[in-house]
């Protein structure tokens, strides 16, 4: 008998976006925000409040110290402070998640610092660094081909390769950037296919049309999208039919 597919879904939640209550039903673990580009300890302790009811595994999802522009802008700011800023996010974190008896279980970088160590070694070594220092066991989400999983494989650092299911990629498997009107998929059948040709097939259909190969051990589909609900719940539900488990 073949053996069954399972992948996790995760959510980038605690952004106060008021939909954390909708979408945590459908997920196996959650990002949530620590303050660097929103969120503060009320927050966060509302959302882990949450992710403890619905038996979600908790990370933390660090960013830039730069709510003004909600992390998605690459800051110009000295490594080691960067480094310090994002180690206070996530001890505020799980901090909070061990007050309500439970651990954490991933890293996973916000915004334009996601995207930035993907390709930066500076900032992969620097994130890589903090998680191998302060967090054992912990597992990092990171995308698949990404210098920061490369560094975190050299490391021992667990990982977790991940894909995007309300976005489009380009060639090199780099997202394409939210200031392109095609960055985001909105539509529920869209956005199904798109995660199961990389979770069945270890594929992505590029913008451009290309097929490239992917690795998807967890898949996102972002809070702050318009259509957020229905996505995660259509997709749910698609891969449910599809014999693949959600864990």
């Amino acid at each position: 008998m073949e053996r069954k597919r399972h992948i996790d879904i995760n959510c980038d939640l605690g952004e106060l976006t008021g939909n954390d209550a909708d979408l945590m039903p459908y997920l196996s673990s959650c990002n949530i925000a620590c303050g660097g580009h929103v969120g503060d300890a009320q927050s966060m302790k509302e959302t882990i409040e949450l992710a403890v009811m619905h038996d979600v595994k908790i990370g933390a999802h660090p960013s830039f110290p730069d709510p003004e522009n909600f992390g998605r802008v690459v800051m110009q700011i000295p490594i080691n402070a960067l480094k310090q800023s994002i180690l206070e996010q996530i001890e505020s974190l799980r901090t909070i998640a061990e007050s309500a008896g439970r651990k954490l279980h991933h890293i996973k970088p916000h915004g334009a610092l996601y995207n930035a160590a993907n390709v930066d070694e500076e900032i992969a070594t620097m994130i890589t660094d903090t998680v191998k220092e302060n967090y054992s066991g912990v597992y990092l989400y990171c995308a698949y081909g990404s210098v920061i999983a490369s560094i975190a494989k050299e490391k021992g650092i667990p990982t977790k390769f991940e894909v995007f299911a309300d976005r489009n990629y380009n060639d090199d498997l780099t997202l394409v950037s939210r200031k392109d009107p095609h960055a985001l998929l909105h539509e529920e059948d869209q956005v199904s296919e798109h995660v199961l040709r990389m979770v069945t097939q270890s594929q992505v259909k590029t913008i451009s049309g290309n097929i490239k190969k992917i690795q998807a051990d967890t898949v996102c589909v972002h809070g702050d999208n318009e259509n957020a609900v229905n996505l995660v719940n259509a997709l749910y539900n698609r891969l449910k039919e599809e014999g693949i488990g959600i864990d």
